[in-house]
């Protein structure tokens, strides 16, 4: 790395460890994101990481993004994929679809102060992510959206949605459009949150579309183009997971380690048994392969080249990596690690999430299998 992005990397985990951490658990029991610390990230750049400084943002990299999603979530996975969300999906789809009044319109509010969600699955419509029953119909210089929408992260927070919908169910996956609709939209509602297993200060939510009136000027790309958003968006987003795994896996590692050098037993610190020492081998090592997939599929997305092979490939990988890691840091803490005085119970109920959103692990092998034979 660079000596800006190495600087800017201890930034950030300087930042995590002084205003995200002392947050953790009461965020973590309340289900909730404090808002002080949501101005924060705002103030530092963190929201908007890569849009230009024209449009009031970091002007920086994806691969920027991906380090700042990887550093906040080794102390909070949840305030992680706030980060994630907002970088990889909602900012990067207004920069590559956005016409230039919507660009100078959401990009400097998205860089200043407000949150962004991405607005795809439904009940019927997860795996099988085109499949979609939210219907836009075009009336005058208006579309009317009727439908709804699940598990949307970071919703309770958002001021702008990125909404997937079809103008033609008929038409399959080419029907699929996306549009812009704000927070307070008439006949747009966000509906009941979801009390999950982890990453519980993340909001979760449904939306509520009843003839809810988008503007032509809030149509996202082309009619029908929905599905090629989608897609490209969302191969981004997943290396933001693999980050957010990634995270997740340092900081339950980091946790282990430190726990084993203190804990003693038959007076010894249980870091100096051979047994110890090679399950945290084993940890370090499935980290570091993950942070290598993750960086290199970063690393081609910024340089133009074709990515979806590794972005599938560091998504999985790094999400069966972080489960491994945060169940094998439960048991280096015994019982206390069972208990949630322990950092690490967090972090391995925040694991399971890698394997399901924003693509499963069946999934991305079936992407990577296609690409690799």
């Amino acid at each position: 790395m660079s000596e800006e992005e190495l600087l800017f990397r201890e930034t950030v985990r300087r930042f995590a460890a002084e205003r995200v951490a002392p947050l953790v658990r009461r965020m973590d029991e309340e289900q909730q994101m404090d808002a002080a610390l949501v101005r924060s990230l705002f103030e530092l750049g963190l929201m908007g990481i890569a849009i230009s400084e024209e449009f009031g943002g970091s002007g920086g990299t994806f691969f920027d993004s991906i380090l700042a999603v990887e550093a906040i979530s080794a102390v909070d996975p949840a305030v992680g994929v706030l980060l994630d969300v907002q970088n990889t999906l909602v900012n990067a789809a207004l920069l590559r679809w956005g016409t230039e009044e919507q660009k100078k319109k959401y990009l400097p509010r998205l860089a200043r102060d407000t949150v962004g969600a991405y607005a795809l699955s439904e009940a019927g419509s997860g795996s099988d992510a085109f499949a979609l029953q939210t219907r836009a119909e075009s009336r005058g210089d208006a579309w009317i959206l009727n439908g709804r929408k699940l598990w949307i992260s970071n919703a309770k927070e958002a001021g702008l949605f990125v909404v997937f919908a079809t103008v033609d169910a008929t038409a399959g996956y080419k029907g699929v459009t996306a549009f812009l609709v704000e927070k307070g939209a008439a006949g747009f509602t966000v509906g009941r949150k979801e009390d999950k297993l982890g990453i519980r200060a993340s909001t979760t939510c449904e939306l509520v579309l009843e003839e809810c009136a988008v503007p032509e000027t809030q149509l996202l790309g082309e009619p029908g183009n929905g599905y090629r958003i989608a897609i490209e968006t969302l191969n981004e987003g997943r290396i933001g997971i693999g980050a957010q795994m990634l995270g997740l896996a340092q900081g339950a590692w980091t946790h282990a380690a430190k726990y084993a050098k203190e804990r003693k037993q038959f007076g010894r610190a249980i870091a100096d048994f051979q047994a110890m020492q090679f399950q945290l081998a084993e940890m370090a090592t499935d980290i570091e392969a993950a942070r290598l997939l993750v960086y290199n599929a970063a690393r081609l997305r910024d340089a133009g080249a074709d990515f979806r092979k590794e972005a599938a490939m560091c998504k999985y990988f790094a999400s069966q990596a972080a489960e491994r890691v945060a169940s094998l840091a439960v048991e280096v803490f015994g019982g206390l690690g069972f208990v949630k005085d322990s950092p690490v119970e967090k972090l391995y109920r925040d694991a399971k999430i890698g394997k399901i959103y924003e693509g499963t692990s069946f999934m991305q092998l079936a992407t990577i299998a296609k690409l690799v034979l």
